[in-house]
């Protein structure tokens, strides 16, 4: 079997060098990606087209194929061909017949000629004889141009014949690795999932940061989305997977800045240290999801905050795209299971966050941090390769919930107290403490270990996020509390 892959357009109006470069990079890349599937699959690059050759008469591994060309970037869209010398109009009728005369029987068709090279023919003449022995020596209904049921498709390249057996969709872009790398910031929700793929479909070497606002589950679905789009994007190139523990961060803003400013304040946070990782990479921008008035720290004046903090490029694929079209696409791409299940973590939200905030407000609040904490949580960053997530993901802890208290246990209510004072938990017979969730990971160590305590929120999410991030630290006397409503 035989795969003729087309350039993605805007590759070709590039000049000689560059798109040589590119087609040399496109081939590279399908040469690694393929011999996965099969080591004797053979891949060879032509100044306007990659062809794939298939030796396998395995149905399974002509699938595979078919679905890592349909995922690699730089394509614009391939053909399943067959291929033969080129003979004359007679031979090459024959050949068509017995290729397509199943599919004619009882349709409508045409046939087209796609011609390059020195011949005494037009491409014209050979569709007009092709199409005459088909229409008498075949059960097809009859022929028609403007509106066939079938199109016969060959293509002529000197003295080659290819007959076109299907033409798949590519994914467009500019092939992996033919342009710089970039660090996207990936929470694992639809924004960020689909502006990495968009880095990764444009060319760049995409790797990931993920701030770790406070829990092992939620890194855990995190990192799984991250080795997905890895995997099935851009699998030709290694990148680095980087966490860091961003709960000390959290803390701080949360004690020290004004409930208005702390959504801006944690953004600001994150760029200076995603430029740090950036730095520690050798990577000149940033990639986030952020789209314009999405949410209130995504207002204009905002954004250019919270980007004046970083010296580097700052790039948004999805600036000024549509949540639907966002979620759209995160369903084409195969994220939108994942992004629907992802924990959010909305410890920093205010009630009244600011939409216009100001420079020198904004500054005051962060005079009240320490940035010591943001140091050590940069200085404590780790680094992994994209291609040790899955082992590392299967190492994943599971935390048991109750609906009921059993004698001796004890509720630690971990909500905000400005949300516990609102509506406080309270269950009869049953000791309850209050520790808030920022302060959880810190002060759990202070307790009785030998007690069972139960964490609770509202919704669940933070107290499992949090509850699997104790586990994950060795304490084995934590669960989630859940009541039944």
């Amino acid at each position: 079997m035989k795969f003729i892959v087309k350039l993605f357009p805007e590759i070709t109006i590039k000049s000689k060098p560059v798109r040589r470069r590119f087609i040399q990079r496109l081939q590279s890349n399908l040469q690694i990606i393929l011999k996965r599937i099969d080591p004797e699959i053979g891949v060879s690059g032509k100044w306007d087209k990659v062809e794939v050759n298939v030796h396998s008469e395995d149905a399974a591994v002509h699938q595979a194929v078919i679905e890592a060309l349909g995922d690699t970037p730089g394509i614009n869209h391939f053909l399943q061909v067959q291929e033969y010398p080129l003979g004359d109009f007679h031979q090459v009728f024959e050949l068509t017949r017995d290729a397509f005369a199943a599919q004619l029987k009882g349709k409508r068709f045409v046939v087209r000629v796609k011609r390059a090279g020195k011949h005494d023919f037009t491409s014209s003449d050979l569709e007009r004889y092709v199409g005459g022995g088909l229409l008498q020596h075949t059960e097809a209904a009859g022929v028609d141009l403007h509106h066939p049921e079938v199109t016969v498709k060959l293509e002529v390249r000197d003295q080659r014949l290819f007959l076109v057996e299907n033409r798949f969709p590519g994914l467009g872009g500019f092939p992996m690795g033919s342009l710089e790398g970039v660090l996207s910031l990936i929470s694992g929700g639809f924004d960020s999932t689909v502006s990495s793929y968009l880095t990764m479909k444009r060319g760049c070497k995409t790797h990931f940061c993920f701030f770790n606002l406070g829990g092992a589950a939620h890194e855990t679905g995190v990192k799984q989305v991250s080795h997905y789009l890895w995997r099935r994007y851009s699998s030709s190139h290694r990148v680095k997977f980087v966490s860091v523990p961003f709960e000390g961060v959290v803390e701080e803003i949360l004690k020290n800045v004004h409930h208005s400013q702390m959504g801006v304040v944690l953004k600001r946070m994150m760029m200076r240290a995603g430029e740090a990782v950036a730095e520690r990479l050798g990577v000149d921008a940033l990639v986030t999801g952020e789209s314009v008035a999405q949410v209130s720290s995504q207002t204009l004046p905002n954004l250019s905050l919270i980007d004046s903090v970083c010296n580097r490029l700052v790039l948004r694929p999805l600036v000024v795209s549509d949540k639907q079209d966002i979620i759209d696409t995160a369903r084409a791409i195969g994220t939108f299971d994942f992004a629907e299940t992802m924990p959010e973590y909305c410890g920093v939200i205010s009630d009244r966050p600011t939409t216009h905030a100001r420079r020198e407000r904004i500054e005051e609040e962060e005079s009240k941090f320490d940035n010591g904490v943001l140091e050590a949580a940069i200085a404590s960053a780790k680094v992994i390769r994209i291609d040790q997530i899955e082992q590392d993901a299967e190492a994943q802890v599971e935390v048991e919930t109750e609906q009921q208290v059993t004698a001796g246990e004890v509720i630690i209510d971990i909500r905000h107290p400005d949300e516990e004072e609102q509506a406080p938990l309270k269950v009869s017979g049953v000791e309850v403490i209050k520790i808030p969730f920022y302060s959880i990971g810190s002060r759990f160590a202070e307790l009785d270990r030998q007690r069972q305590y139960l964490l609770y929120c509202p919704k669940g999410v933070m107290s499992q996020l949090h509850a699997l991030y104790l586990k994950d630290q060795g304490f084995g006397n934590v669960k989630v509390y859940r009541p039944s409503r």
